[in-house]
């Protein structure tokens, strides 16, 4: 049962029914996770078998980080892959949140002849993990899903 201000955000479109089931698991799992009364959920959006959790600034480490592991037990309970972002933060920041655990050498911006931008991110490759073309092309359907930024991702040797 909603109260009538959440329902009118379902009507309205502004949170989807993910949002709602996920939101309805973290308030079970408030009492483990303390902090999680402070931090808020911004969006919730269902990516290429990535549940991706756009938060309020600054709240990125209220779900990553404390005694838990929230982010593998949200996934487990939706079978997806977790991928918690920051809103209000800069490119560079959304873009080392989005390729987690890989070293960005370098971020430049590619301006087209049709007017548009594409934002090229160099990842270092040796001695990294690669990620896979598949993981890859979910990352930008995520980049251009919550900030409509189109990425090319490319390593350097």
């Amino acid at each position: 049962m909603l109260c009538n201000k959440c329902q009118e955000k379902v009507s309205t479109g502004v949170v989807n029914d993910l949002y709602i089931k996920v939101a309805q698991y973290l308030l079970k799992v408030e009492n483990r996770n303390p902090s999680l009364q402070k931090a808020s959920l911004e969006r919730v959006i269902d990516v290429r078998g990535f549940l991706v959790l756009v938060v309020g600034r600054g709240d990125r480490i209220k779900f990553t980080g404390g005694p838990g592991r929230l982010p593998r037990d949200i996934g487990d309970q939706f079978n997806r892959r977790v991928l918690i972002i920051e809103e209000g933060v800069n490119d560079r920041g959304f873009l080392e949140d989005l390729f987690t655990g890989q070293h960005i050498v370098t971020i430049n911006i590619i301006w087209l002849p049709d007017g548009t931008t594409e934002t090229r991110v160099v990842l270092q490759g040796r001695g990294a993990r690669r990620l896979s073309q598949k993981r890859i092309t979910a990352l930008t359907e995520i980049a251009k899903g919550v900030r409509n930024m189109d990425l090319r991702v490319e390593y350097v040797y």
